[in-house]
């Protein structure tokens, strides 16, 4: 029997499987759930002493997702009431279903050898093996190396299930492509990438995402050239960040305005004319920007051996760009290290307010937060650091204070790391009085402020990019 004939045996998908219930398996298990001609959708999550309290939480209609995510525990409530989303450990259940897709972080375990760590996916993988049944579809959405869906992953199906992929079963690679924040939306509304092992499979995963797509459009195409599209775009994404931050650094260093330059830059218009111009900021943090240059790489290494023709002995642009956004949280610290100076406050000893712990403004992720590595420096140095976050309540080694009013108190720095909403209300009277310094310093590393305002305050300022007020005078 051919794949296409097992399936149409099988019938059409009723029944769905999420592996992974954290920003990407809810928000894509409640819409699967919502479908009408959906039966059920199990969410499957480990029941271990960190993450085993999302399953309560979450057969209760309860977001475990604490960051500003509009429509989600609505959409949860509804889902569960009407049992037609349940959040189980039993990965037996797995044996029921017409498909089942893993939605499982891909962290790199070393990014100079580009060895990522695969085994919180492998393992899922090898939970799907144990269960798997002919006809059935498996995806992959998590974030991986090129060459990975026809390789490791499927290999490992195989093994453990005793099936043949493009023949016993449907095997495809299909990308997320959300930001925290607007999870649903994006889920509904951006195109989706399908690519299957075979063209059996691309049809049959296409069959699962497109009743959840409201604006969005399934694009079909092969799992690795599926694989490469998710990692590229997020290389690109990096690009034009680094980009924008290394511009900023240039502004800076010539006394100018990188804002000013953006704007000027981003005015030219017309057919054919785009610049795609960013925004310059503190770091690039969070589960994918950070890796996915290093799974590129790793991808055109290992499929492309021997074959890439590139410029002798020059470093890989995306690489140099993943280095420049990792570099600025290293320019935070010297910016408050040099603000600190012109205060004429030592930084050892000195006591810094950092607002902002989560890597995304309104957003209570803090996967790869650059706030860390700003604020180890800091403390090796002898600084007295103090995080407030109005939606991170804690953190593993990091005290978090629960009002920012608290970590204000008798600062001789305000840093300004993470753009929530909450900070745009700053007012630059009522910190000099919680600092009670003459001079307090104030590091904008998201453009939150207006500069002048905390100047004529007798705040000490600085900002990234704005190499105009980096130097004011202080005023007495």
């Amino acid at each position: 029997m051919t794949l296409e004939s097992v399936l149409k045996e099988k019938g059409p998908v009723k029944k769905i499987g999420v592996i992974g219930m954290g920003y990407v398996g809810i928000p894509a298990a409640a819409l699967f759930a919502d479908v009408p001609h959906y039966e059920c959708v199990y969410g499957f999550q480990r029941d271990s002493p960190s993450s085993g309290y999302k399953i309560a939480m979450l057969n209760r209609g309860e977001s475990p997702l604490k960051g500003i995510e509009p429509g989600l525990e609505e959409l949860l409530q509804k889902v569960t009431a009407s049992k037609k989303f349940i959040c189980t450990s039993d990965f037996s259940k797995i044996a029921e279903l017409d498909a089942v897709t893993l939605s499982i972080q891909t962290p790199f375990l070393n990014k100079e050898d580009l060895l990522p760590d695969f085994s919180a996916l492998m393992e899922g993988v090898k939970n799907v093996g144990h269960y798997l049944r002919p006809g059935m579809l498996v995806v992959l959405e998590s974030t991986i190396t090129p060459g990975t869906t026809i390789g490791i992953a499927c290999d490992l199906l195989e093994k453990v299930s005793g099936l043949k992929a493009g023949v016993d079963f449907a095997l495809a690679h299909a990308p997320e492509r959300v930001m925290v924040g607007r999870l649903l939306r994006n889920i509904r509304e951006h195109d989706r990438i399908v690519g299957g092992i075979d063209d059996a499979s691309t049809r049959r995963a296409t069959e699962l995402y497109t009743p959840v797509l409201t604006i969005g459009k399934v694009i079909p195409m092969s799992a690795t050239a599926a694989e490469v599209t998710k990692t590229a775009e997020n290389t690109f994404r990096d690009l034009q960040i680094a980009a924008i931050n290394e511009l900023a650094l240039y502004c800076e260093a010539m006394g100018i305005n990188v804002y000013d330059v953006r704007n000027g830059i981003d005015s030219l218009k017309g057919e054919g004319i785009t610049r795609a111009m960013l925004w310059p900021g503190a770091g690039v943090g969070g589960h994918c920007l950070t890796k996915d240059t290093y799974h590129l790489e790793r991808g055109v290494q290992q499929l492309g051996k021997g074959m890439l023709d590139y410029p002798v002995n020059e470093p890989s642009l995306y690489v140099l760009a993943r280095h420049i956004n990792d570099f600025m949280p290293t320019h935070m610290f010297r910016l408050t290290k040099d603000a600190l100076q012109r205060s004429g406050v030592p930084l050892k000893g000195a006591k810094v307010a950092l607002l902002g712990w989560a890597f995304l403004a309104n957003s209570d992720d803090t996967r790869n937060t650059p706030a860390e590595p700003y604020r180890d420096l800091l403390v090796c140095e002898g600084a007295i650091v103090s995080v407030h976050d109005p939606y991170v309540a804690e953190y593993p080694g990091v005290p978090i204070v629960p009002f920012v009013e608290e970590a204000l108190q008798d600062a001789d720095a305000i840093v300004i790391f993470t753009g929530h909403h909450q900070y745009h209300t700053l007012n630059p009277k009522v910190l000099r009085h919680l600092s009670g310094k003459k001079h307090p310093v104030i590091i904008d590393g998201r453009n939150m402020i207006d500069p002048d305002g905390y100047i004529r305050e007798g705040f000490v300022y600085k900002g990234i990019g704005r190499g105009d007020k980096n130097g004011h005078a202080i005023v007495e």
